[in-house]
């Protein structure tokens, strides 16, 4: 698991901020859990547990709990999850359900007690924020052309921070982030038009892409069929995603 441009190692815990923005993706096979507590119950259950409110932070941080604690949350979550696909119906009943609530989070409070915080430096701070201003200007100009002296200036960064960033966040270039953003627009739009009033050269034009030729092979590429085939399917079919992966 890289979040944020760092790879975590078994056991870390990354505590989100409220309403917070962020990358993350996997370099291989894993797994990770979510808790998802309110502001106001997070100081109420730590105040109760460890005597000491602990409040949601203004950024989010990486923190390494003691082995052990952190060893006793992840056993209590896989038995939640385990619960939930294998006896449904006994994750039914309110007693069951809270009892196993309870037993995560006076886990999660004593990891949250015993921890301390992993580098979060003012650099890797600086690069989020441009990461987050690089999604920003995608979402409002994804289907006009993006020169990367544009981006960068738009941003706030020079082009060599631009490409460090993305590599270490994403693990591609800019601009196959870019590429790839636009396919999967392209694929939404395709599968959710009206084949007998939409065209492939139109809802290509409209997510970006001015050569519609190349724009047939890349898609092809990433999806395993032609836009037209996907313009033909029924609403809803088929993958959305492009394969995630960095070209020459």
């Amino acid at each position: 698991m890289i979040w944020g441009g760092v790879e975590l190692q078994p056991g870390e815990i990354v505590l989100h901020s409220s309403a917070e923005r962020f990358h993350q993706r996997t370099a291989g096979a894993c797994s990770w859990g979510l808790i998802g507590l309110a502001p106001a119950q997070l100081e109420r259950y730590s105040e109760a547990v460890v005597g000491k409110a602990v409040r949601a932070p203004s950024a989010a941080r990486i923190l390494r709990p003691a082995a052990r604690n952190s060893a006793r949350l992840l056993r209590r979550h896989a038995q939640a999850c385990r619960l939930a696909e294998t006896r449904p119906k006994m994750l039914a009943h309110p007693e069951v359900a809270r009892a196993l609530e309870q037993s995560i989070i006076h886990a999660l409070m004593t990891c949250l007690q015993t921890t301390r915080a992993a580098g979060n430096g003012l650099a890797r701070q600086h690069h989020r924020r441009a990461m987050i201003r690089f999604e920003e200007v995608l979402a409002e100009q994804l289907s006009q052309p993006l020169r990367m002296q544009q981006l960068c200036e738009q941003i706030g960064v020079g082009e060599r921070t631009l490409r460090s960033c993305c590599a270490a966040f994403l693990g591609v270039s800019p601009t196959r982030y870019v590429l790839l953003r636009r396919l999967k627009q392209a694929r939404i739009a395709l599968r959710e038009a009206d084949p007998a009033a939409a065209s492939v050269a139109e809802i290509a034009c409209a997510c970006g892409f001015t050569e519609l030729g190349r724009f047939a092979g890349v898609y092809h590429s990433a999806f395993g069929e032609t836009p037209s085939a996907t313009l033909r399917r029924l609403p809803g079919s088929g993958a959305s995603s492009p394969k995630f992966a960095e070209s020459a």
